[in-house]
């Protein structure tokens, strides 16, 4: 199949074709964060689940740092291989890997230097906060390769060759459970094994990932020799920060929230967090979605074809229909048994309560969240980012507001409710934004 599918094909056809590798890929991700986490609950026990649990909203930001910037880089590398501009195309590529891998450095040192205490400010349970840093340390230690496989990828999506980044995955997946179980279970590392595991996993995935991505580059002729463009960097940040910054908002909201969870006990914490893990896989498809639609957007603006970038978008929720409905279905009927595959018999009946309450409010909820990636997709390969992220920021703040204010007083349970209400304006600003038509003429 040639590149250049995404301007000629059906547009379901195309965006099926292009999402569904990523799709599978973020699922084997969160497949073996989630073994991760049931390997910790079962083997190394519910505080240690806990522990995991209350690092995860900080880790998460990170990792969105890295997926929302590769996703600003691949919308310019994208809109340059449409114009089959191959001479920009390759200096934005480049431009992008030297910036994010200072990035990474840096953001690493910092977690190193204040990863605790920033815990101790979320209100980490005393009994779980030295396994919390432990984790951290160790992942800060990975950051660089984290950011260069996330860029990598989604360079590969750019370049319409999405199966790429799938085949590492898997590797890295299936690699590190079983990391995993020799470190945990057969030499006692407890939490640090799963960090050492995902970190020694995730970089040998990005090492190759960068050799093949360099030869595939090697087809495209051109006369280009430099390295970096500031041109092109400021290019890449209009769209990264605001993207970073749509891809951050949940993590972000769940970090400020984390201290709110965190005053109901280890136990409360430890329920919520395995929940989080299902959550993070039920969003994968949503995010995938709109991630395919922004490389389609963007490839197709290059090649000057604006009325397939409209039919891509009403292709796109219909995917998220079928999506939703798949994944209501499953946590309507299984909620009790998927929470247990984290915390096995011996789990409390508060951990249990917990992550089997929010599983079940929030299956009817995730088409919200479908159609609100998809429209910010559309808007994010457009490069109409302002009203994109007016409408992320008053997510966040509905999220924080209502589950600060009123959690403490009325239970935990107003955690989960603020979610689809957040997610709910974020659609309709972005889709207000969207009837508007001005993303026609950003470019």
């Amino acid at each position: 199949m040639g590149n250049d599918y995404l301007v000629e094909k059906k547009p379901i056809t195309a965006l099926i074709i292009f999402a569904l590798p990523i799709i599978i890929g973020n699922l084997f991700q969160q497949t073996y964060t989630m073994a991760d986490s049931a390997i910790i609950g079962r083997f190394v026990g519910e505080q240690a689940l806990a522990a995991v649990g209350a690092s995860y909203s900080l880790t998460n930001i990170f990792i969105c740092v890295a997926i929302g910037g590769g996703i600003g880089a691949s919308v310019v590398v994208s809109r340059h291989f449409g114009a089959k501009d191959y001479n920009r195309m390759k200096l934005a590529v480049f431009t992008s890997l030297i910036s994010f891998l200072i990035i990474s450095i840096l953001l690493g040192g910092i977690g190193l230097l204040s990863g605790k205490n920033i815990m101790m400010l979320l209100k980490t349970p005393s009994d779980v906060l030295d396994m919390s840093v432990e984790y951290l340390n160790i992942y800060f230690l990975g950051l660089p390769f984290l950011f260069m496989y996330n860029v990598l990828s989604s360079m590969f999506n750019a370049l319409g060759k999405s199966k790429i980044p799938l085949y590492f995955l898997i590797f890295s997946s299936v690699f590190n459970i079983i990391l995993d179980l020799i470190l945990v279970t057969k030499f006692g590392m407890g939490i640090a094994g799963v960090a050492w595991a995902t970190l020694i996993a995730q970089g040998i995935s990005a090492v190759l990932s960068f050799f093949v991505f360099m030869n595939e580059l090697k087809k495209l002729y051109c006369e280009n020799t430099k390295l970096f463009d500031k041109v092109e960097l400021f290019a890449m940040g209009k769209i990264a920060l605001p993207s970073i910054l749509q891809q951050s908002t949940v993590s972000i909201g769940m970090m400020l929230v984390q201290s709110v969870v965190n005053s109901f006990g280890s136990q409360a914490l430890a329920g919520f967090s395995a929940a989080m893990r299902i959550e993070s896989i039920c969003v994968v498809p949503m995010a995938g979605i709109g991630n395919a639609l922004s490389s389609y957007t963007a490839q197709n603006i290059g090649a000057g074809k604006w009325e397939r970038v409209v039919k891509g978008l009403h292709a796109a929720n219909q995917m998220v229909i079928t999506c939703a409905m798949i994944i209501c279905i499953i946590l309507e009927c299984f909620s009790y048994s998927i929470i247990s595959l984290f915390l096995g018999i011996n789990g409390t009946f508060t951990a249990i309560s917990t992550g089997q309450n929010y599983l079940t409010f929030m299956g009817w909820f995730f088409v919200l969240i479908g159609f609100k990636m998809a429209v910010d997709g559309l808007l994010r390969g457009a490069g109409d980012m302002k009203m994109f992220t007016i409408a992320n920021l008053v997510n966040l703040f509905i999220r924080v507001a209502l589950s600060v204010i009123f959690a403490p007083k009325f239970g935990i349970e107003i955690i989960w409710y603020a979610v689809p209400i957040g997610w709910f304006a974020n659609w309709m600003i972005s889709s207000y934004q969207y009837r508007t038509g001005k993303w026609k003429h950003i470019c």
